[in-house]
């Protein structure tokens, strides 16, 4: 079992990553020069999902924006902590020198997956979502992988988010275990499987396993 906090696929000048609400992230830049000084000929801008403008996060290698939640690593990679559905959008890595860009930029599309958790009177309904930045890059669906059927269990057809429902009296670990949140990249057929993890607080706990 290999524990995984993000997922990334590359193509071109572009990457796309897929991470867990609340969990951190890093994203490389792909078009990072050598021979700098504290990464002091990079930048980062950000587009988010909801505001579109463009926010300039890293200047020369320095946060501007939101420093106790964003730093730069010696390679000039962006890591985000405890990310949460503000900060899915389009992230890009651009090289300056001397006023002027070196090369194409190189993008990161950050979205996210969420997993939460509903009692409704005697039913237990399971929800998992990607929330992306432009339209959904991914299909989700949930698997059931135990040998015995279970009465009354509703699984939704696949989309970009997707819910289980079965009875309350079957509510066990074991139920959670056999419960996977199969997300799949359209465009690369990477599949993430997640389990879900409940804790007091039924909410947004998984763990991440990659095929």
């Amino acid at each position: 079992m290999i524990l995984m906090l993000q997922f990334t696929a590359t193509t071109g000048q572009r990457s796309s990553v897929t991470v867990r609400v609340g969990h951190d992230v890093t994203l490389s830049c792909g078009n990072v020069r050598d021979g700098q000084k504290n990464c002091d000929s990079t930048d980062w801008y950000f587009n988010g999902l909801r505001d579109r403008t463009t926010v300039e996060l890293v200047e020369h290698g320095q946060i501007r924006s939101k420093p106790d939640r964003r730093r730069v690593t010696t390679n000039c990679s962006l890591v985000i902590k405890k990310v949460t559905d503000d900060d899915v959008g389009r992230y890009t890595c651009r090289q300056i020198i001397s006023g002027q860009q070196q090369g194409a930029d190189f993008q990161v599309y950050l979205s996210v997956t969420t997993m939460t958790e509903h009692e409704d009177n005697d039913k237990v309904v399971l929800f998992c979502s990607v929330l992306d930045y432009d339209s959904c890059r991914y299909t989700v669906e949930w698997l059931y992988e135990g040998k015995e059927e279970i009465s009354d269990m509703e699984i939704s057809p696949p989309s970009c988010s997707a819910n289980v429902t079965f009875p309350s009296f079957h509510l066990n670990q074991r139920i959670y275990e056999l419960l996977k949140c199969k997300v799949t990249n359209v465009y690369t057929k990477k599949v993430q499987l997640f389990t879900f993890s409940p804790q007091s607080s039924g909410k947004n706990q998984t763990s991440f396993y990659h095929l």
